[in-house]
């Protein structure tokens, strides 16, 4: 069993800054793309960063410039630095995870319980 733990969420002011943290435990033999993903009320979840194994990122063009994904892979850990929020930004932000629990075998998509994020302007 593999668990995704998120932290760093809370209250921030419009311009202000706050850092998330995912946490991978469990049966893990490898995880190979971890992302950050979004879902604000009446919207759908969306994909704000994604970060490979390597190091190699993507971002929602609405972050560009402001957000920076990051990861510890001895640590099983991706980090999500958001500055300069804005109130669009308001969401409850979830971890992603592709696992792999054993050599040779498919891997599984993983998703954290998510992190509330207010800004406030």
């Amino acid at each position: 069993q593999v668990q995704l733990v998120e932290s760093g969420g809370g209250l921030v002011q419009s311009g202000g800054s706050l850092r998330l943290s995912c946490a991978a435990s469990g049966s893990i033999f490898s995880i190979s793309d971890m992302g950050w993903y979004r879902q604000a009320p009446g919207k759908e979840r969306e994909l704000v960063a994604a970060i490979t194994r390597g190091g190699s990122t993507n971002y929602a063009d609405s972050v560009k410039g402001r957000f920076t994904i990051s990861r510890d892979n001895a640590k099983n850990t991706v980090y999500l630095q958001m500055n300069s929020l804005k109130p669009e930004d308001t969401a409850v932000y979830y971890c992603n995870a592709e696992v792999w629990v054993h050599w040779g075998r498919a891997s599984s998509d993983y998703w954290g319980q998510g992190t509330q994020v207010t800004v406030s302007s």
